[in-house]
């Protein structure tokens, strides 16, 4: 096919489909934190950008759970880092992006409990126009740290006794208050929260 034909063909193509190629695939803040991951792993893990949650994640009895699918339905996790040999995932990698209030949001929250409750660690970072090598790292150990306190804390809680939420009847998850008067405190808090309020203490 000449080129003049080869070029009438996609013209006729473009007039036929409504789609067209975005500038970039990687907004800036996702593109310059891509770039200093790639100098903290130094090739140690495969860099995945934008994994559907439901291409990582399988549901267990899903025509119970629909609540739990819609969750993560047309969701991502801005990076996935994979071993090299088997692309077996290591740790997810989100950005934050600002909040007014101390508090994750909801989606931010979900995304943690999400990965925790899988065994997987995920590293928080808040967006911005360049990142600190520094400070990836030290995100990057509180992730782990994160998971091995939630493994230990479901040590002495065994899967039959986590309460339903006793305000919407969901799932609930061990949390950790972060701030104020109850600093340190474990406590079961629903996994729709701050949409629902239902909280269990702990001891």
């Amino acid at each position: 096919m000449s080129r003049k034909k080869q070029d009438t063909h996609l013209e006729d193509q473009q007039e036929r489909l409504p789609y067209r190629l975005k500038d970039s695939f990687l907004a800036s803040p996702e593109f310059a934190l891509f770039k200093r991951l790639e100098e903290l792993l130094e090739r140690r893990y495969v860099i995945c950008p934008k994994v559907a949650l439901n291409d990582l994640f399988n549901i267990l009895r899903p025509n119970e759970n629909v609540h739990f699918f819609n969750n993560f339905f047309r969701k991502h996790v801005d990076f996935l880092l994979c071993e090299p040999e088997d692309m077996t995932p290591v740790y997810g990698v989100e950005l934050l992006k600002p909040v007014t209030r101390k508090e994750l949001r909801s989606s931010d929250q979900f995304m943690q409990d999400l990965f925790v409750s899988v065994g997987l660690p995920l590293v928080q970072v808040p967006s911005a126009g360049d990142y600190e090598l520094a400070d990836l790292v030290n995100r990057f150990q509180w992730a782990v740290v994160k998971l091995d306190e939630s493994a230990q804390m479901r040590e002495h809680v065994s899967e039959d006794s986590v309460p339903l939420c006793p305000e919407c009847g969901l799932m609930m998850v061990l949390r950790i208050v972060r701030d104020g008067p109850g600093e340190g405190k474990k406590y079961y808090g629903c996994i729709n929260a701050p949409t629902c309020k239902g909280m269990v203490p702990i001891g």
